[in-house]
């Protein structure tokens, strides 16, 4: 079922045009023959959809024993809409759990304070579109244990699996692995690139199309990507 869902999800965001192939000049000054844009989950059906798809790959990841979580955490600015969707989707499937989300600056009015949402409490899982830099996860695990909180994992949307560093300098773990290494928690995605090689291993599209994007994706993999 899992493997179901990944084909699904990396089917969906090629058609609707979220993943798509090209150059594109990653921040690490990379240039990658892929690119995933949450940004264009910017209407109610496509965002919906992929809430169904979180929250599918949190349960599923719960159920198999690898995380347990009480919440959701999104951090701002994408990791907002995210968390709160995914609450959503959480509650249509049985699962009704708090969420909380962050201001990038403190309000010193009102309510007050950086966070908004329910009390941070019990296991939170983190979730957000990618992991770049890493930044993001550091200032919401920092944030989630001054709170008392244990941060339980980090739930993307997609995995490049690629090792950190730039376009001349090329580390050995990707982002991912780093945040696991260096905080101790697992971190899901809904897919990974694997599974879009797969993809595009599966003859959807015209033949001529798939063959140079995955000959392009491929000699991506074999420069940057993680072991692993």
């Amino acid at each position: 079922m899992a493997d179901d869902l990944r084909a699904q999800f990396i089917r969906f965001t090629v058609q609707a045009g979220i993943l798509r192939f090209g150059e594109f000049r990653t921040k690490a000054g990379r240039l990658s023959p892929y690119f995933f844009n949450a940004g264009l989950f910017c209407d109610g059906a496509s965002l919906g959809r992929l809430a169904h798809f979180y929250a599918q790959t949190l349960l599923a990841a719960e159920s198999s024993g690898a995380l347990r979580f009480d919440m959701l955490f999104g951090p701002a600015y994408k990791g907002i809409t995210l968390a709160s969707a995914t609450a959503v989707a959480l509650a249509g499937a049985g699962r009704n759990v708090p969420f909380a989300f962050n201001r990038k600056e403190a309000k010193d009015h009102g309510e007050g304070g950086t966070l908004i949402g329910a009390p941070l409490a019990g296991r939170v899982a983190i979730v957000d579109d990618v992991i770049s830099a890493g930044t993001s996860v550091r200032e919401s695990v920092e944030l989630i244990r001054a709170h008392g909180a244990e941060p339980a994992a980090v739930l993307i949307a997609l995995d490049r699996q690629e090792r950190g560093g730039d376009a001349e300098r090329i580390g050995e773990l990707s982002a991912a692995q780093e945040v696991e290494r260096t905080y101790g928690i697992p971190v899901v995605s809904i897919a990974n690139l694997a599974d879009l090689l797969r993809f595009l291993d599966s003859g959807e599209g015209t033949a001529e199309e798939l063959a140079v994007h995955r000959a392009r994706v491929a000699a991506y993999r074999d420069r940057y990507g993680a072991a692993g």
